[in-house]
């Protein structure tokens, strides 16, 4: 657990998070679901492993990775050589939570004849059982390059399995997970939103369930939402992702108007991530000051779920970041 910054009252925080950002040698990585006060002083915001693969090509001595425990521990895979800090510990995800390493590992027993294509949002156990770790991005990529006879079992994401299963025709096994952000989303509650903005696109995450996804224009990673916001033609976009991401949108396209998709009854914040707003500027601060928390994986354990890392980047480097799923 990481502990809530005590007797801070008269410090300038942004002030010293710049101070020992230069005095570390350190580079900020904000995810797209962070809160805008990270995202404006980050020196990179973007999806996870776009994140951590440019953290590994800087200079930096230290690596604060302002996102969740599966991201910093990516990045630590990456670069094992530079500390790598992550404001709170306890920024988990519930995807890598509903996917045991020693459930998984059964599963695996349980179908031999099959490969693990494993979404990244996982733990590094979990990539080292697996033998291609995609992203949102690099799954159509990939997943192409695999004889259709050639059994797989696909996790933990059942959204993003099911979606692809969908749209590729493809059999997978879906290990049942879920995202609780993506999950959230109202089918009804988006259709009274897009009767009240009648010929706004819809841009979806895949991580959101059929009945969201479905409704959407265009589905891609935060990258590729991003992307699309900046080049479709009309003036409001309907964005189904943890809307964090719409600060992005609001500095790169400012004339034009961006609105979240609701959650269940239309006006709770349940589309928020919990686990992204536990970051915070004071945690981040007292993290660079300590550099703790610290990310530590075992090097038998990095290299074996580097593997699963590497295959992708073998398979699918050139879609890193572009977040390209293509339209619905």
């Amino acid at each position: 657990m990481t502990a809530q910054p005590t007797n801070l009252s008269g410090i300038d925080v942004r002030a010293e998070i710049e101070r020992l950002r230069k005095e570390r040698n350190a580079v900020i990585l904000a995810h797209y679901y962070q809160k805008p006060e990270i995202q404006d002083l980050a020196d990179f915001v973007g999806d996870s492993l776009e994140l951590s693969k440019k953290a590994a090509q800087t200079d930096a001595d230290v690596i604060a990775f302002c996102g969740v425990k599966f991201m910093a521990d990516t990045a630590k895979i990456l670069s094992p050589q530079k500390i790598v800090i992550l404001p709170d510990l306890d920024a988990g995800c519930s995807l890598e939570d509903s996917c045991p390493p020693e459930k998984f590992k059964a599963f695996r027993e349980a179908h031999p004849d099959h490969i693990a294509l494993t979404y990244i949002n996982c733990s590094t156990e979990v990539k080292a059982l697996s033998d291609v770790i995609v992203t949102s991005s690099s799954a159509e990529t990939i997943l192409a390059q695999i004889p259709p006879e050639q059994k797989i079992i696909f996790g933990p994401d059942r959204h993003l399995g099911g979606y692809l299963n969908r749209k590729f025709g493809r059999d997978m096994l879906l290990w049942p997970g879920v995202c609780i952000v993506h999950e959230a989303f109202s089918e009804t509650e988006l259709l009274k939103l897009k009767a009240q903005h009648p010929g706004a696109p819809i841009a979806a995450h895949p991580e959101c369930p059929p009945t969201i996804v479905d409704h959407a224009d265009y589905v891609g990673s935060t990258s590729g939402i991003l992307q699309f916001a900046k080049t479709f033609p009309g003036n409001t976009l309907i964005v189904a992702t943890e809307p964090h991401i719409i600060h992005q949108m609001q500095l790169a396209i400012p004339d034009k108007t961006f609105i979240g998709a609701p959650g269940a009854d239309g006006n709770c914040n349940c589309n928020i991530c919990p686990y992204m707003a536990l970051n915070t500027l004071e945690k981040l601060y007292v993290a660079l000051r300590d550099l703790q928390p610290r990310i530590e994986i075992e090097e038998g354990l990095r290299l074996a779920a580097k593997k699963s890392l590497d295959a992708m980047l073998a398979m699918a480097s050139g879609t890193v970041g572009k977040g390209d799923l293509g339209p619905a």
